[in-house]
């Protein structure tokens, strides 16, 4: 899914990756009809957060459009099909740092109310769990930044930008 850019780049420089901003997507799958959202509990394999509960998310590939990077992380981590036009943008989580971005983190989540396939856990070296969870009685052990955005959208808060760790 990754397009192929058509303007001339031949001038630009070489990318700082020392100093880049890291570009995540991150999707909260919400079954409206039973006020339920999707959930993979992150396993021991996990780069970070073993044991935690976190939202369908992961890293954009370059010249990956971060709408693209949500569908694919979605599909790749949970067989669930989203159109890319079906995710609203949630919120927006800018991190001072992470595991795998001493120089920060952006990520941009998204809300799909309508998707197609089966929920299961495709990647079980990485998540030892997938399920749909009741929004009324989320997990406590959760990646705290992924957290944060959840539950500004279940109540209700309108897309705002969240800093996480700057303090």
């Amino acid at each position: 899914m990754t397009r192929q850019l058509t303007d001339d780049r031949s001038g630009a420089l070489e990318p700082a990756t020392a100093s880049m901003t890291l570009l995540v997507a991150a999707v909260i799958v919400h079954d409206t009809a039973t006020d339920r959202v999707v959930l993979l509990q992150r396993g021991e394999n996990a780069k970070f957060g073993q044991g935690l509960w976190d939202l369908p998310a992961g890293k954009s590939d370059p010249g990956e459009p971060v709408t693209a990077t949500a569908v694919r992380e979605l599909r790749e981590e949970t067989g669930l099909i989203v159109a890319p036009g079906a995710l609203e943008l949630a919120q927006v989580v800018h991190g001072a740092w992470g595991v795998e971005s001493p120089g920060g983190f952006l990520t941009v989540v998204f809300v799909a109310r309508s998707w197609e396939g089966e929920l299961r856990n495709c990647e079980p070296e990485k998540h030892s769990r997938v399920c749909l969870a009741d929004t009324a009685a989320l997990p406590s052990a959760f990646v705290p930044s992924t957290a944060r955005a959840l539950r500004r959208y279940l109540d209700g808060e309108g897309p705002r930008a969240l800093l996480h760790g700057w303090d």
